[in-house]
């Protein structure tokens, strides 16, 4: 029996590192890489997230500036900032439209300006004022029949608005507020017309936002600025919006200066015939009245009527 045990054989088992490792160490891989995973989709779902906001941000920014390239938009309502009813122009008094004042506190009277050498002269100053801003080449002045004819219009280089908007551009904005003391100092009325080029909105329905509504819309803007300039809120007669009615280069319907607005310094007669020929008529019905009517009308159309190359 002793000898039996002596010639049993021995047996040796190894413990190796690489079968423990193929036991227990391969779960932490699995583990890590789910992490990984989990990890690329947060950030897949984060760029998803800012890419989404980034379109509806350009979107918002479209509806509001309009195509670069077009006059018109996607037909929607350009957000103006207006009052919550909707309107441009709050119904509160505007602060410093009373006008220009003396150190003691008195109004500086007001000069009514007739005759072709006052309109004349109020013409240079509204030019020196355009050229110290660097804004020369956008001002047109005319002396007519009517009164002073100003043209505040586009170059193919900068406009007054932000296209297919009526956000007035800083340094036209500046202008026109630097004009308000200027007419404030006259007894004057004006008529404040906006003008568009010919570029259609996209939305062609019949309650889509259209030229004729930027057109008002950037005429109010102008009669805004002019009055936070200290001009009287009684110095403007009409706010007209002309859409692409009455371009001042018909040959090219979608010429920068077509873009424009037109502020028309009213002698004393042709305020009292416009004012008569869109007030209540007279009682009597004579054809003398309906004459007098009608040379009223003829002369608004061609006061609005851009000017004609010889």
């Amino acid at each position: 029996m002793a000898k039996a045990d002596a010639h049993e054989p021995t047996i040796i088992k190894r413990v190796s590192g690489k079968g423990h490792d193929d036991g227990h160490g391969g779960a932490w891989k699995v583990a890590f890489a789910d992490f990984c995973l989990a990890l690329l989709c947060l950030f897949l779902v984060l760029w998803l997230l800012n890419a989404r906001e980034k379109e509806e941000i350009e979107k918002a920014m479209q509806a509001v500036m309009g195509n670069p390239m077009d006059e018109g938009s996607q037909g929607r309502i350009p957000d103006l900032n207006g009052s919550p009813n909707g309107s441009l122009i709050s119904r509160e008094p505007v602060p410093g439209q009373g006008g220009p004042a003396t150190s003691q506190g008195q109004e500086v009277a007001r000069q009514q300006l007739d005759s072709p050498e006052q309109l004349q002269a109020l013409a240079q100053k509204l030019s020196e004022m355009a050229e110290d801003a660097g804004l020369a080449g956008h001002l047109e002045t005319t002396v007519t029949a009517e009164g002073l004819r100003v043209m505040l219009h586009d170059t193919d280089g900068e406009g007054m608005f932000a296209r297919g908007s009526a956000v007035l551009n800083k340094r036209f904005s500046v202008l026109l507020n630097q004009m308000g003391p200027i007419f404030a100092r006259i007894r004057n009325q004006l008529l404040i017309l906006g003008h568009t080029d010919a570029t259609p909105y996209f939305n062609v329905d019949v309650g889509g936002f259209s030229n004729w509504n930027l057109s008002n819309q950037r005429a109010m803007a102008a009669r805004l600025t002019l009055l936070n300039g200290g001009m009287h809120a009684d110095s403007v007669l009409q706010v007209i919006g002309m859409a692409d009615k009455a371009p001042l280069d018909a040959e090219h319907p979608r010429a920068a200066p077509n873009r424009r607005i037109e502020l028309v310094v009213l002698t004393t007669a042709q305020a009292r015939r416009l004012a008569s020929a869109f007030g209540m008529p007279a009682p009597t019905g004579s054809s003398s009245d309906s004459a007098t009517l009608a040379r009223a009308r003829t002369q608004v159309n061609q006061s609005v009527a851009p000017a004609q190359e010889p």
